[in-house]
């Protein structure tokens, strides 16, 4: 499976996360999302640089409980809660932020 943006294709898996992670750019995550009816706001965008970031030190894509804990204790208690983060990815908060952020399916996710 694949999509193209601006004339560059992007290979995905059967559930639409991206086959090359080196591929990944703001523009594919934009896609994704409206593929979803998701239109990324700052609050997504805050959710889905700090997993970028995450996977770059730990080379893992948290699971929703690691990143609800990591995302409360760099952003703050208000934004590190299930509540705010389904609020913002319906889909699963680290299954849906993940795909966006260009990253592979989460471990322990369904």
């Amino acid at each position: 499976m694949s999509f193209e943006v601006n004339g560059k294709t992007y290979e995905t898996d059967e559930e639409g996360y991206l086959a090359d992670l080196s591929q990944w750019n703001p523009e594919a995550a934009e896609y994704m999302a409206k593929e979803d009816d998701c239109d990324l706001s700052e609050y997504h965008w805050e959710v889905i640089n700090f997993l970028r970031e995450y996977y770059e030190e730990y080379q893992i894509a948290p699971a929703v409980r690691v990143l609800t804990k990591a995302i409360g204790k760099k952003l703050g208690k208000d934004k590190g809660n299930s509540k705010y983060l389904y609020e913002l990815f319906p889909y699963g908060p680290a299954k849906q932020a993940c795909k966006y952020a260009g990253l592979p399916k989460p471990t322990g996710c369904v």
